[in-house]
């Protein structure tokens, strides 16, 4: 075997081990089985972190015999998953980001949103789990009496996050954003930033949906989320594209003329969104969404490829290097974005690369990612959660499994590619 098969190997034998570590049973606030990433994070259900394991649990399911035992249990706390979020869904559509192991009545977050605070909701994750499980299970008859939370869901989004202007979503504040402090959002002032992150997983949510509705049997309403769908990738491309830096970044929305007594009466604000040009790996997220155009696709994968910004012997960074804010200190709330390697970047950047035909491309990230996490499994016996991108060195919470396991689909995928 090669060194990369041998990692490979030694990688899903520690997955498979430990697929229980991340299968959780009821608690305190959490009625039905879910997932959670693991580490420190344990009896806690976040939202893109649960989508993200179920994605690879599948596909380890699927291509594990030792695995495969498991299929039935892996089924059962992924749907555990959505029916813990809808458990907690409020009136008006709102969802948390996260529901944690707590002594409190109910969660934090719902509690805060009761007393009247806009806080930032579920990230764009709910239908593509929806639509994943059900792809998966090749049944969608299981979420039929959940449509009017998803739509409810979509109403929330539309009525809090949504700034008409531009046609962009924003951002309440930077409390749990994903990339926890993505200096366009982290520390700026509340609803001013589409974010790339938001907005590019916000096109993937809306064509979950659509799916769904096609699904059962809903064609009028299949039809209405794919036009948002295809309205937002607009607004995406006209706000947040720049022709000149060749690369997608997040934007204030924070833009109007301003009067100011017999001042600003002429020529006023007639944009709708300033770039925040800072280049994060958020920039590439429409790769993996597929809305990128094949000239686009281009020219990214030359900002993939540059040594002084985002490539590194280890994978793509998440803040570019020569960004005045790089910088990788160990910090939870918030976890460091700002330049690690973290192995959700590496495989959406991967994904993206195969997307659009960069076979050789995806082919290093995979197996840099695999030199990442198989000499970490090595040395110390676990992984952990982001990596020094110039050593490889991990930076804290051993332990984490959650989008780890995404290294296994990054070689089932390029192998699937070529068959």
């Amino acid at each position: 075997m090669t060194r990369f098969e041998t990692y490979e190997q030694a990688l899903r034998d520690f997955f498979t081990k430990h697929i229980d570590m991340v299968l959780k049973q009821p608690n305190s606030c959490l009625k039905y089985p879910f997932v959670d990433p693991g580490s420190i994070y344990n009896g806690n259900l976040w939202d893109w972190d649960s989508f993200w394991a179920v994605y690879a649990l599948f596909n380890l399911v699927d291509t594990d015999p030792q695995a495969a035992v498991k299929k039935a249990q892996i089924i059962e706390h992924a749907k555990g998953n959505i029916k813990n979020f809808f458990a907690f869904q409020l009136d008006d559509g709102y969802i948390p980001m996260m529901i944690e192991k707590s002594e409190l009545p109910e969660p934090y977050l719902i509690m805060k949103r009761k007393e009247g605070v806009i806080l930032n909701m579920m990230k764009p994750f709910l239908c593509q789990q929806i639509d994943l499980i059900s792809q998966y299970c090749q049944d969608y008859q299981w979420v039929e009496c959940y449509v009017d939370n998803m739509e409810r869901y979509f109403h929330c989004y539309e009525q809090f996050y949504f700034y008409e202007n531009c046609g962009l979503y924003v951002w309440a504040d930077d409390v749990m954003i994903g990339m926890d402090n993505d200096p366009a959002t982290f520390g700026r002032p509340r609803f001013s930033t589409a974010n790339m992150y938001l907005n590019s997983f916000m096109v993937k949510e809306l064509q979950a949906m659509a799916n769904i509705m096609q699904a059962l049997g809903q064609e009028e309403r299949a039809d209405y989320y794919l036009d948002k769908r295809q309205k937002l990738i607009d607004c995406i491309q006209n706000e947040c594209w720049d022709p000149r830096d060749k690369f997608f970044y997040s934007v204030d929305v924070d833009i109007k003329t301003r009067a100011y007594d017999w001042f600003h009466v002429g020529l006023g604000v007639f944009w709708k969104t300033l770039p925040i040009k800072i280049r994060a790996w958020t920039g590439f997220i429409p790769l993996w969404a597929g809305f990128a155009t094949e000239e686009q696709a281009a020219y990214l994968v030359e900002h993939v490829r540059d040594t002084d910004t985002f490539n590194s012997p280890f994978g793509i960074r998440s803040l570019s290097r020569d960004e005045k804010m790089y910088d990788l200190s160990a910090t939870n709330n918030p976890s460091n974005w700002l330049g690690p390697i973290w192995i959700i970047v590496n495989y959406v950047v991967f994904r993206g690369l195969l997307n659009y035909g960069y076979y050789d491309d995806a082919k290093q990230l995979y197996e840099k990612t695999l030199e990442l996490l198989g000499t970490d499994l090595e040395k110390t016996g676990t992984l952990h959660e982001y990596y020094v991108p110039e050593t490889g060195e991990p930076v804290m919470n051993g332990g984490f499994i959650n989008w780890n396991m995404l290294v296994i689909n990054m070689g089932n995928e390029l192998r699937t590619c070529r068959s």
